[in-house]
């Protein structure tokens, strides 16, 4: 049988550094993929190859990033969260390292699936040790700060990695994301305590069965991956739109981007202001309606005038709803369970990673030169995720 004693939870507010440090943690992805977007050309023509093979080590860190947090999230019940974090942050540290000198595009895609497996466990964990310490408010308020400094690097990423192309080769890209690797070894060695107080038996069996038969975790868990879904779906097809259908240059279209990223981290400052004013399946309900409606005025624009700051305006604003409904469903996810919580953690972010990913190819096998599959994927995702919330509630009172 396993036992686990519960971690005392934290009464005061968090520290500065403890938010700062598990902010950068949740944020492996955009550190790992945004940041060297901007080399994808230089990369290309330094290993000799396609476009297309380049393009698909963006896929094949992805891979490793959702694989990883079934095998780190578990494990982080069993040993603590410390020991799969170290190992993850330094396994991170090195493949960074050995992407510099890889002149090869086979082991060079080899070395980012190892990347993704380790950056995992930042992104797993984060969550895991912030339920740990708190829950009720706090954990909402935390898990909104998470995301608010989360969906700053989005931003940062990318006008760092071009500043970085510019001034030196691509090898610069996978130097400094070395440098953050070995700082946040650092930090995290000497400031991160162990947060999971387990006494569990090392044979036991890994246990997803107990987090698949939560069913209120797992409508939970559907909450977030379909604001995942809508997410990803204005990823997938923004450029897109603002660049053919709207005629924007790619200048203009980053700037627009840009200025989305910093609504999704507006939309989780919000959403952790206003928690505890009212419950947070009431909050969640607004994160899903204002989308529909701001998506319906969208559907109207596209059918009719397609006016470009009807559109560019509605959008933000479901932009910075999908921000707010990040970190509110992620809180009552985790919530939700209080055993298992590293591999509920796991089973949240794959869950979460496997529908955005999912929803790239759907919106594109529309066409790429109209705003109407997005904005009708969009409004699905919500519709959908407003009948499972029903849901919840239904289940929260039995």
């Amino acid at each position: 049988m396993i036992q686990s004693d519960s971690p005392q939870k934290v009464n005061s507010r968090p520290s500065l550094f403890l938010t700062i440090l598990l902010g950068t943690l949740s944020a492996f992805g955009p550190l790992s993929l945004d940041m060297y977007l901007p080399a994808l050309p230089d990369i290309q023509l330094s290993l000799h190859t396609s476009a297309t093979a380049v393009q698909a080590s963006i896929s094949a860190c992805l891979i490793g990033m959702a694989i990883g947090q079934l095998f780190i999230g578990p494990w982080s019940d069993r040993v603590g969260r410390r020991q799969p974090l170290m190992v993850g942050l330094a396994v991170f540290t090195l493949s960074s390292f050995a992407l510099i000198f890889i002149h090869n595009i086979g082991l060079f895609l080899i070395v980012r699936i190892v990347q993704g497996l380790a950056g995992s466990a930042g992104q797993v964990l984060s969550r895991a040790i912030a339920r740990d310490l708190f829950d009720g408010v706090k954990l909402t308020r935390f898990y909104a700060t998470l995301m608010t400094i989360n969906g700053v690097f989005p931003v940062i990423a990318p006008i760092l990695g071009a500043a970085l192309v510019s001034l030196f080769p691509w090898q610069s890209v996978f130097v400094t994301l070395t440098i953050i690797g070995v700082i946040l070894v650092v930090t995290s060695l000497f400031g991160l305590p162990e947060t999971s107080q387990v006494t569990h038996n090392q044979l036991e069996p890994l246990n997803f069965k107990a987090v698949f038969k939560n069913r209120l975790f797992m409508l939970n868990a559907s909450l977030l991956a379909l604001v995942n879904g809508a997410l990803f779906t204005y990823i997938a097809a923004s450029s897109f739109i603002f660049q053919k259908d709207f005629h924007l240059s790619t200048t203009s279209f980053s700037l627009i981007y840009a200025f989305n990223g910093l609504g999704i981290a507006l939309g989780a400052q919000l959403m952790g202001r206003l928690t505890g004013k009212t419950s947070d399946r009431n909050l969640t309900r607004w994160g899903f309606l204002i989308p529909i409606a701001s998506s319906g005025l969208m559907l109207l624009n596209a059918l009719t005038v397609n006016n470009f700051w009807l559109f560019t305006t509605a959008l933000w604003i479901v932009v910075v709803s999908i921000g707010f409904n990040n970190g509110i469903t992620t809180a009552i996810a985790m919530a939700s369970t209080s055993t298992n919580i590293g591999t509920a953690s796991a089973v949240l972010g794959t869950f979460s990673e496997l529908v955005g990913g999912l929803a790239s190819p759907v919106v594109g096998l529309f066409g790429s030169t109209s705003s109407i599959p997005m904005i009708s994927l969009i409004i699905i995702f919500e519709i959908i995720g407003l009948i499972l919330l029903g849901l919840t509630s239904v289940t929260t009172t039995n």
